[in-house]
């Protein structure tokens, strides 16, 4: 398999470091990829005949493979690989650069493996009739819940089931938020600088903290694993802004909790602070996130685990990179 990484920030060197340390393991496994592309924001290195990720991760672009200028956009459709993986910064107001880079590639050929929120939440229904209509697939992991497998469990082990709602704590930064002002009474706002401060929190925390990343996360379960087609102005979306430390405290008193919770079921999906009970698979603390999915047979199935980080975001990335691996041996 030839693979393409798009996007090197964070997550993309996690990429590549993991698959350095577990080479031997995905070797047994039989993932065995050539990486001839790694593009970056000004420029790329590539190399049909494969990629030394070690040089690129020491020697950056002083690399002897390094192409200033090279954009993703304007070689991917011509680039010689069977999978590209999309990791570039989200971006839900258009979508871009993901956007055109998924389309790009779907429509040349490629299987296509995505960490990036903001292509799916815009255009979810538009990429998977592509991905239909070309024969690819397009796996996305890693854009809900990091290391949790919630869309793999979905797929792959609750087949017999008919899954009838999800609810979630999607977002660690507003659930460590909640934690901090629950278990020390502190205000939000000293909540919210505490975890800026612990690099929880962007320094402009609006899309945490107003519900809107938990609510395209919300979407992109929806669309799915229930096949939905919606958009995120069909969220019923309200932050944790208004909670104080007086209502966490009287929650507590009562034996519940104030989370954020996300809801989607054929006929409702928001997101908003919710009371639940301490004793709920639902009460996670600090910055964990978990996805609980109501099922006809199985009944409730909960996931727990950890919903950012570089690596973490990695394991789901190459998870699905794998699956996709699977599927193209068994076919050929």
């Amino acid at each position: 398999m030839k693979m393409a990484l798009v996007g090197f920030g964070n997550v993309g060197k996690a990429v590549a470091e993991v698959m350095l340390e577990k080479r031997e393991l995905l070797q047994k496994v039989g993932f065995e990829p050539t990486v001839v592309a790694v593009f970056e924001r000004d420029g790329s290195w590539i190399d049909e005949k494969g990629l030394k990720l070690q040089e690129i991760l020491s020697k950056g672009n002083s690399s002897p493979s390094w192409v200033e200028g090279a954009m993703a956009e304007e070689r991917i459709a011509d680039l010689d690989c069977d999978l590209v993986v999309e990791m570039t910064v989200t971006n839900i107001d258009d979508g871009e650069p993901g956007l055109t880079h998924i389309r790009e590639a779907l429509e040349n050929g490629k299987d296509v493996v995505t960490s990036n929120k903001g292509p799916l939440v815009l255009a979810f229904p538009e990429l998977m009739d592509i991905a239909e209509k070309r024969d690819r697939i397009l796996l996305y992991e890693a854009t809900v819940g990091g290391a949790i497998p919630v869309f793999h469990v979905a797929r792959e082990a609750l087949l017999v089931n008919n899954i009838i709602s999800i609810t979630g704590i999607l977002n660690g930064t507003s659930n460590y938020i909640l934690t901090k002002m629950t278990e020390e009474k502190v205000s939000f706002n000293a909540a919210l600088r505490e975890a800026q401060e612990k690099g929880y929190a962007e320094a402009d925390p609006t899309y945490d903290i107003e519900g809107i990343d938990a609510a395209s996360k919300l979407v992109i379960l929806a669309n799915g694993i229930l096949k939905m087609k919606k958009i995120i102005n069909d969220v019923r979306i309200e932050g944790i802004t208004r909670i104080t430390p007086e209502m966490t405290e009287l929650a507590m008193e009562d034996g519940y909790l104030v989370k954020h919770i996300g809801y989607v079921d054929r006929n409702r999906i928001e997101i908003m602070p919710r009371l639940i009970p301490r004793s709920s698979p639902l009460a996670v603390g600090g910055t964990l996130n978990v996805i609980s999915l109501k099922t006809d047979v199985a009944q409730d199935i909960t996931l727990i685990g950890r919903g950012a980080g570089p690596r973490e975001t990695a394991s789901a990335v190459l998870g699905d990179a794998l699956y996709i691996n699977k599927i193209r041996k068994e076919n050929k």
